[in-house]
This record gives C-alpha cells, structure tokens and sequence, in this order.
C-alpha cells in the first residue's frame, strides 16, 4: 500500500506540472484550450527522441518546452488572427499534434515515418542522472531505516525521484506566481476576466491571449517529457484525456483549499493533482476495476468534484438562511413582548 501511494504522489508531482498549465488556460484566461492532449504527447515526444539520438536529457527537456509553447502560440494565432472559435482552434491543434508528434517519434527509425512510441529503457534520463547522484549520499537507507523501525514494509527503491520532482514542481509554481503578478501577468489576468476592459487601456489582447497559451502548453510540454523520462517510454496516446486530469487537478484543489490568491490556487492545483493520483490508485487496487477503467475512475472523480462542493455549498446556504430566519423570528418575538409590556403600562397608568 505504501509503495502504491508513493508512486502516485511522484506521478501526482509530476502531473502537477501540466495542471498547473492548465490552471492558466482555463482559468486565468478562460480559454478552453483542448490543445493540451497533444501538447503533452510532443513535449514526451521531443525529450525521448532527443535523448534517443544522444543529447543531454536536460537539453532534450528545454527543447520539449520551446516546442510546447510554440504548440500554444498557434493555438493562440489561430483564435485571435483566424478568428477561430477557442474551443474549435484548440482541437484543430490537438488533431495536428498528434500526426506531427508520429513524425517526431518517426525520425528515430530508418524509413521516416511516423512512430507510435520510443522506449528509453537503457537511455540516460534526468532521474537517472539525478539518481546516481542521489544513491551516493545515503539518504535512502537512512528513511528506509526509519520507516522500518515504524514497521512500514515494502519501501521504495529510491527517494531521488521524489525530492527532484517536488523542488522543480515547486520551483514553477513560483516562477508562476511571480509571472502572473508581473505587468504582462496583470494583463494576461485582466484579460481572461474581462477582455473589451483591458481593450480600453490600449492592451494588445490578441499577444496576450498568444503568450499566455504558450506559457500554458509550455509547462504541459514540460510534464510530458518528464513523464517520459519518470516511465522510460513516450507513447502517442500518453496524452488522450489529459485536459480532464488536469481539469480534475485543478477542480479538486480549488474545491479544498479555495481561490483567495495567486499563491494559494497554484498549491492547491498542485495539492489537487497528487490527490487526483492517490484517489486513481486507491481505485484501480479494487479487485473489480482494471487499468482499462482509468478514463472512467476520472470521469467519475471529475463528476464528484463538480458535483459536491454545489452540493454542501447548498446545504451551508440552507443553513444560513435557516439560522437568519431564526434570528428575525426571535427579534419580532422579543418586540412583540416589548411592545405588549409598553400597552399593559400604559393601560395601568
């Protein structure tokens, strides 16, 4: 059980990343960006076959998020200058991405074509790079022995992983909160929730709506290709469904821990994600769900956090107005009482 856990939060980590791009598509600029399911696959697609061909992986990965935020700059250029409807621009992307993400792949074999997937079983990714580093300082012993001695069994081969994952997830979430409370971060804001208000101040809308989805598919690019390195392999349909575990990210989060400020959405996106994960493995560990049931699980966990929170949100409200009614009930009572004392003195005097 632990073991489970413990991957899910790596992978929820990891995840978290992609939601948080997400987070500023759908939410900060309120733009249904379905472009994610395949910018995802090309920033996978990118990082395996560059580590393929033996490039640095950490060189591989900032090339997955340059052509990731280029995804997100089309997206961009064709709702704003094609005057594509947003919805309908990123499909049209989403479509193309995943021919071009075939090619990519398709230039590790000899006849050029289109790829469905690359394993890097035996190539040299961040984690093992950062692992064999790690292995050196016998931190994993260390919390393995600690953990023991508390009687948790089955621990994990390796902490590396997890520590990586967690500084450079926290690391975005920063450079994320900084940006959208720059000048441009403002604009991008102001944009998403009021666009002909921005207009009167002479703001370029159309850059900003570019620049914030290619910030977004930039960091979704970036989750991929470190998912493909986490899972030594980069597969065409790694991306189907994305948009919704991100959604499912950002939703849950917001609906635990709210949406008061910049700071605390983003960990809430990131919060939300490692739950999304933990809820998703819990469920397949039932004897009668299988990995094949995983859109479904996500379906219904999606369902639950949308449903819910109106759900309890109605219930508080009953509440509210039950409590206030009381509370007039109780001032007409004691007025009547003071108003009856008033008569009967009167009729005395």
């Amino acid at each position: 059980m632990f073991t489970a856990i413990f991957g899910s939060v790596e992978q929820g980590i990891i995840y978290a990343i992609m939601a948080l791009g997400v987070y500023i598509s759908f939410r900060v600029l309120d733009f249904p960006d379905l472009t994610v399911d395949g910018s995802f696959v090309t920033g996978a697609a990118v990082a395996a076959t560059m580590i393929f061909f033996g490039y640095h992986p950490m060189v591989a990965t900032v090339v997955a998020i340059v052509i990731g935020f280029l995804a997100g700059c089309v997206t961009g250029l064709l709702h704003t200058k094609g005057n594509i409807n947003p919805l309908l621009s990123g499909i049209l992307m989403m479509i193309a991405l995943y021919s071009i993400n075939l090619r990519i792949m398709g230039t590790t074999s000899d006849s050029s074509v289109g790829r469905p997937n690359i394993p890097l079983l035996n190539a040299e990714t961040l984690f093992s790079k950062y692992n064999d580093f790690w292995s050196s300082l016998g931190i994993d012993s260390t919390l393995n022995q600690m953990l023991s001695s508390i009687g948790v069994k089955h621990l994990p081969s390796t902490w590396g992983t997890m520590f990586l994952v967690l500084i450079v997830t926290i690391l975005i979430k920063f450079v994320v909160d900084w940006f959208l409370q720059t000048e441009v971060g403002l604009a991008i804001r102001a944009t998403g929730n009021n666009k002909k208000m921005i207009r009167s101040f002479s703001a370029n809308t159309d850059t900003l709506v570019i620049i914030g989805l290619g910030m977004s598919n930039g960091l979704v690019a970036f989750s991929g290709a470190l998912i493909a390195q986490y899972s030594k392999f980069a597969d065409a349909s790694m991306g189907i469904g994305m948009i919704i575990v991100g959604l499912a990210s950002v939703i849950i989060g917001e609906a635990i821990f709210g949406t008061k400020t910049i700071m605390r959405t983003t960990i809430a996106v990131i919060i939300g994600a490692i739950i999304y994960r933990i809820v998703l493995g819990l469920a397949l560990r039932a004897e009668f769900l299988d990995a094949g049931d995983t859109k479904l699980i996500t379906a219904v966990i999606v369902i639950g956090a949308l449903v819910l929170p109106q759900y309890f949100e109605k219930r508080r409200e009953k509440a509210r107005k039950a409590k206030r009614n009381a509370q007039r009930l109780a001032e007409k009572q004691r007025a009547l009482e003071k108003g009856g004392g008033v008569l009967a003195k009167t009729q005395a005097d």
